[in-house]
């Protein structure tokens, strides 16, 4: 059964590759959704898929890329939102 989150990840997380390395692995387990940076420095994730894929998923969002330190994460459950595939909002 499928379900839609959203995960704000605080810390250095932008201009590390953080968005472009959570659309590789998103891509890789076929989650579907968006990431993309805010204005306040954090990073927004929505995706769905299964709730075992999202658990993936969501283990990689706690640590991220290489040079990305993470030093939170938020995790919401919303209303289901279908997608076509994993991309990079502006």
């Amino acid at each position: 059964m499928l379900q839609t989150i959203t995960i704000t990840v605080s810390g250095k997380v932008q201009g590390v590759f953080y968005r472009q390395s959570t659309k590789d692995i998103a891509l890789k387990l076929g989650i579907k959704g968006y990431v993309k940076n805010m204005d306040n420095g954090d990073v927004y994730i929505k995706a769905t898929a299964t709730k075992e894929l999202l658990d993936q998923f969501c283990e990689y969002c706690k640590t991220g890329p290489p040079k990305a330190i993470v030093q939170s994460i938020l995790i919401t459950e919303v209303p289901l939102e279908e997608f076509k595939t994993f991309k990079i909002e502006q």
